[in-house]
């Protein structure tokens, strides 16, 4: 029987599907063939790019028939693309036996707008921006700003072919268009150093325009741009008060075209959200709703002009990742009263995200909405961890019936709800969670006999969604919440097989590169805020990680050599200061093995091997980008660093200073010891591990690569001891 053609799936760009905006002039073109036969293959593959949909003329590009079983990253080979120019792209295969498929439907991208005068709209802003004097909270919190409501209107004459919406904040802000929310995602436009690099968003809104009037606007908030990030209550990271950029770029049938875009003729006002912030929570007054602000043509009497704000240039750059959007929902599975009057909501999930609150009550009733990750004994809520973030939402009733409350521009950290002040009893359905995350698409499934492992990879998998919301973060809850370096790289490997994060992590490569020092050292937080320090040892050596990790998970090298420049400057930074090849130096705050469990491991030993497995990455990033010269270079000192490793740190016993779990993961699983010494520093750190009760005592730097050596050394029966652990410290511990 012969075999059967092969299948086309999966297309992306730049690991999207359909993107509507890329700034890259040679995109790169992925898919992956299916077949319902064993031993099938692709040998060959034809690629055609075109103005039109329905043409079969490749006028853009025709790759031709290419002998080559590669699906993945092919660079774009055409004529490059004009500003808000779409390219349609279809590719066809040849399996082992010469069968070709059938072509693949026509995917599409567009490019954005590449050049910086192709931005006509104007930063604008509410004038006289200033904290409600008539709410309690803004008294000590004077960083809490009402929401600006921004709008326009203008005339449609004749058909309109298509219509497309850039839009930007320095906040975040929600697009709006006769009457209707544009796009489904959240937060936009997403986490970077603002001073540095804006991201935007291109919206098709062609089935909204409508012939005659029409009303364009934007509701904005602040966001990481002037709210509440990181600890010490700290507001206003980039700005005092946030603005918004929007142009509407209408294509008629004609072929002539005409920009709305945000200028000094713009109104604007404050309504209901009387504040919302990332840490403190949403404020929302019913009884100021706007009716139809986004809609109608009056009633313009309470908005006044918008004024231009002094920006200057800053570069403004297509998002390249997922959008943040409102992926799950949760019903709570109990509810209890642990005081009169007030009611705990469990959804059973811990989450990061929101919940929607339905009330009917006198207009005036102010019902206040805690979270918290766990209860007291007592069965209240637990919040001493949130140390200074508020994390509280209010919702004053309008009095008019049946209301819902939903945030629109905070998140918390949470599995219980607390209600009070809830006009009589609230029925379970009153709450609804709604899990928030950047849009990164599951890629593994995970399930076996033992259900406590199971529960422990649903936990793994939910803290990562959680997390990753525009940004890798360390907590959702608490007064953090930022990209910190050394959480990303530990987890990075895990996170590529758990989901789909290429376009997530080259985004946030950008926002490593953006917080580098000049003098070449990497921040321990990207986006560099709150906290200014660099270069500690396992943070500041992500730079070099993930790209390493991307690459390897992905086969991509565009990323290598995008951030090449960077990782030599750190690797120059580092020898500079550490000529003898031991990290003695400038290891900033140096964290060590953080959160290690009674073994303190050295830290200098720490830096040291993070110095020599940078050399390692860097050898092997240099070959995949075609750096002969340099690989040479840095396999010269890696070899030195390996020596002078040795030399201060292992004995000739196998002993490695400190006789830690994470000193001998380190030495074996960067390969900084000879073969012969391998098995002495495997039997010292089993050794360690059945010291401590087959208890682990790594902490954030050891923990990520301890089952890996296990495995590696052929001593994977440890590894499932130490997973199947259920005492303190272990993996199953945090979860009976």
């Amino acid at each position: 029987m012969a075999n059967q053609p092969l299948t086309i799936a999966h297309p992306r760009i730049e690991y999207l599907t359909n993107p509507l905006c890329i700034d890259t002039e040679r995109p790169r073109l992925s898919w992956i063939v299916e077949s319902d036969e064993s031993n099938q293959r692709q040998i060959a593959y034809q690629i055609r790019v075109s103005r039109n949909q329905e043409s079969d003329d490749a006028d853009l590009w025709d790759s031709g028939r290419i002998e080559s079983n590669t699906t993945n990253q092919i660079e774009y080979g055409g004529t490059l693309l004009e500003s808000s120019e779409r390219a349609w792209w279809t590719v066809m295969v040849w399996n082992q036996d010469g069968q070709a498929s059938d072509w693949l439907e026509p995917q599409f991208w567009e490019a954005g707008l590449l050049e910086p005068l192709e931005w006509v709209g104007k930063w604008i802003s509410l004038p006289h921006l200033a904290p409600d004097s008539d709410i309690e909270e803004t008294a000590e919190l004077d960083g809490l700003l009402p929401a600006s409501y921004l709008r326009t209107t203008f005339d449609v004459a004749k058909p309109v072919a298509s219509a497309r919406l850039y839009a930007t904040a320095r906040g975040i802000y929600e697009a709006h268009l006769n009457g209707t929310t544009i796009g489904d995602q959240v937060f936009a436009p997403g986490w970077t150093d603002y001073l540095r690099r804006i991201q935007y968003q291109t919206f098709d809104v062609t089935s909204q325009i409508s012939q005659g009037a029409n009303v364009l606007g934007g509701i904005l908030a602040t966001g990481w741009f002037s709210g509440y990030v990181g600890w010490r209550k700290q507001a206003r990271m980039y700005g005092q008060s946030p603005a918004l950029m929007m142009q509407l770029l209408l294509t008629y049938d004609d072929g002539t075209t005409e920009v709305i875009a945000t200028d000094k003729d713009w109104l604007g006002t404050t309504g209901p959200i009387r504040y919302s912030d990332f840490q403190m929570g949403e404020f929302y007054d019913a009884r100021r709703e706007l009716p139809g602000w986004d809609a109608a043509r009056s009633g313009d009497d309470a908005w006044r002009p918008v004024q231009i704000a002094g920006v200057g240039h800053l570069p403004l750059v297509a998002d390249r990742s997922e959008p943040v959007r409102a992926l799950e929902t949760f019903v709570p599975i109990a509810r209890t009263e642990p005081e009169p009057g007030v009611y705990i909501f469990d959804l059973g999930q811990n989450i990061a995200g929101w919940v929607s609150l339905r009330a009917n009550g006198p207009s005036g009733t102010r019902i206040t909405l805690r979270f918290a990750e766990i209860l007291n004994p007592d069965g209240t809520i637990y919040i001493d961890n949130l140390r200074d973030a508020r994390v509280t939402d209010t919702f004053i009733l309008a009095g008019t019936g049946d209301e819902t409350f939903t945030p629109r521009f905070t998140f918390h950290g949470f599995r219980y709800v607390e209600i009070t002040g809830y006009p009589g009893v609230p029925e379970l359905d009153a709450v609804t969670g709604r899990f928030v995350g950047s849009d990164t698409q599951p890629t593994t499934t995970f399930s076996c006999s033992d259900e406590l492992t199971n529960k422990l990879h649903r936990n793994i998998v939910y803290g990562q969604r959680g997390n990753f919301l525009s940004v890798p973060t360390d907590c959702p809850q608490r007064d953090e919440r930022l990209g910190w370096l050394g959480d990303a790289q530990v987890f990075v490997g895990t996170a590529s097989y758990n989901m789909d994060v290429a376009a997530f992590f080259s985004k946030w490569m950008v926002d490593v590169d953006d917080a580098q020092s000049e003098a070449g050292a990497y921040s321990n937080v990207a986006p560099r805020a709150v906290d200014s320090r660099d270069s500690a040892p396992a943070w500041a050596d992500c730079g070099l990680i993930v790209p390493w990790t991307i690459w390897q998970k992905y086969g991509d090298t565009r990323i290598i050599e995008d951030h090449w420049p960077a990782m030599e400057r750190w690797m120059v930074y580092l020898l500079k200061w550490n000529p003898d090849y031991l990290w003695k130096n400038r290891r900033g705050n140096d964290y060590g093995d953080w959160l290690s469990i009674a073994a303190d491991t050295d830290k200098e030993l720490i830096g040291s091997a993070y110095f020599a497995y940078d050399a390692r990455l860097m050898v092997q990033m240099a070959r995949a980008i075609g750096r002969e010269a340099d690989a040479k270079r840095y396999e010269t000192q890696f070899a030195a660093m390996r020596r002078a490793f040795q030399e201060a740190y292992v004995e000739t016993d196998g002993t490695m200073r400190g006789d830690t779990q994470t000193a001998y993961c380190l030495g074996l699983h960067f390969d900084l010891v000879e073969d012969e010494l391998r098995p002495k520093l495997v039997e010292r750190l089993i050794a360690d591990i059945r010291a401590k009760g087959t208890h682990l005592s790594t902490g954030f730097v050891g923990v990520s690569y301890l089952c890996h050596v296990l495995t590696s050394v052929g001593r994977s029966d440890v590894a499932y001891e130490l997973l199947h652990q259920q005492g303190y410290p272990g993996w199953k511990y945090s979860i009976l």
